[in-house]
């Protein structure tokens, strides 16, 4: 039993030798790099990007600028007699037609001067009557009137058919006067804030306004465009009326479409600027005097022109450039010259060819020769998914 033990042990010792051997064989480093030989080098990740095609569409080209809405016609009432005002034919914001009753002023000191000048006609046309019956029977006499007698009465006569003549420019002048004292609108619009309360006195002489009338229907806005642009205005003009679109300030809603109608006789010499006229119909009254709306004018329309949207166009201290994505799906770095840049889009004059697929999102990740898993952006700008390819 003594000696057995011994030989026991280097069994033991024997079995734990090999073991670790085959372990070592088996798990060692030697084995890792073995795998990592056979397996090669890591492939490189793709860089997820979002892309779009190069388009060849035709590109309406708009300046953009700030106008101010002005009413078509603009008239402030005022009275042209004196006297006290009687009655308010209007509201505040009404719209009134022209011709309508607006005011109405105390009219009994016209009418009495009306009355007045009317008598005053009667009384010389009987004096008129009279003196042609001393005239008749002074030609009858013949000889026995004497011609100075005749000639004075023909004098009288004439007299009289004179003051005649200036008592109907009397009357007319009070009629004129007594209809002054039913203020009408002059314009079709709309009625501000009156300045003046029943009972008021108002005179001919004050610059005070009763109320102002805006005409609303058309309506018109005044905004200015670089001087550099007046040639493609002027000769966009002679081929037709240009279309001008009103926007709110921030340019978020549409609120009417016109043409423009006058381009102003000089150029403003302190800012550069033109100054433009547009009318636009205002059916719905989107439009309001002194309301301040942004503005787009329709210059003209670029044919077949190279459009990118404005998110692919990447800036550099070399200037501006694009990534596309080959039919390897690897990223190619291309120098471009952009003209316009207008709701979203660019129009590449240089650099890409309609059909290219340019990256317009993910490209801080993106180096030239890179892979890329391509993404294509939704149509509609509403939604943010895009498809993947």
């Amino acid at each position: 039993m003594k000696k057995s033990r011994p030989i026991l042990w280097l069994l033991i010792v024997a079995a734990v030798a090999s073991a670790g051997y085959y372990g070592w064989q088996k798990f060692g480093p030697g084995v890792g790099k073995t795998q990592t030989a056979q397996k090669g080098p890591p492939r490189p990740s793709a860089v997820p990007v979002s892309v779009a095609p190069v388009q060849k569409v035709d590109f309406p080209v708009y300046l953009t600028g700030l106008g101010t809405v002005q009413g078509f016609n603009t008239v402030q009432v005022r009275s042209r007699v004196d006297g006290q005002i009687d009655k308010l034919a209007f509201k505040e914001g009404q719209i009134v037609q022209q011709g309508e009753l607006l005011v109405a002023i105390d009219p009994r000191p016209y009418q009495a001067a009306l009355d007045q000048a009317k008598a005053k006609k009667a009384q010389d046309e009987a004096s008129l009557a009279n003196a042609n019956l001393e005239l008749q029977r002074a030609m009858k006499l013949g000889e026995f009137a004497t011609a100075q007698r005749v000639d004075t009465q023909r004098s009288t006569v004439a007299q009289l058919t004179a003051q005649i003549a200036a008592d109907e420019a009397a009357i007319a002048n009070a009629q004129t006067q007594l209809d002054y004292t039913q203020i009408k609108a002059p314009i079709t619009g709309v009625a501000g804030l009156r300045q003046v309360d029943i009972g008021n006195i108002v005179n001919a002489s004050t610059q005070t306004g009763i109320v102002t009338i805006s005409q609303v229907e058309p309506i018109t806005v005044i905004f200015t465009a670089p001087e550099d642009q007046l040639p493609y205005i002027s000769e966009g003009q002679q081929a037709g009326a240009l279309k001008v679109i009103a926007f709110t300030t921030d340019g978020k809603k549409t609120l009417a479409e016109g043409k423009l109608a006058v381009i102003n006789n000089q150029v403003d010499t302190t800012s550069g600027t033109i100054r433009l006229k547009a009318v636009f119909d205002n059916k719905d009254h989107t439009l309001w005097p002194g309301q301040s709306v942004s503005t787009r004018l329709l210059v003209r329309t670029l044919k077949d022109a190279t459009v990118v949207p404005d998110d692919a166009v990447q800036h550099s201290t070399n200037g501006l450039y694009a990534y596309t994505v080959n039919q390897d799906n690897k990223a190619e770095v291309h120098k471009i010259k952009v003209s316009y840049s207008i709701d979203g889009r660019s129009v590449v004059d240089e650099g890409l060819i309609p059909g290219q697929q340019v990256i317009t999102g993910g490209q801080f990740k993106v180096q030239p020769g890179s892979l890329v898993s391509t993404a294509v952006a939704s149509s509609d700008p509403a939604q943010n998914k895009v498809r993947q390819e």
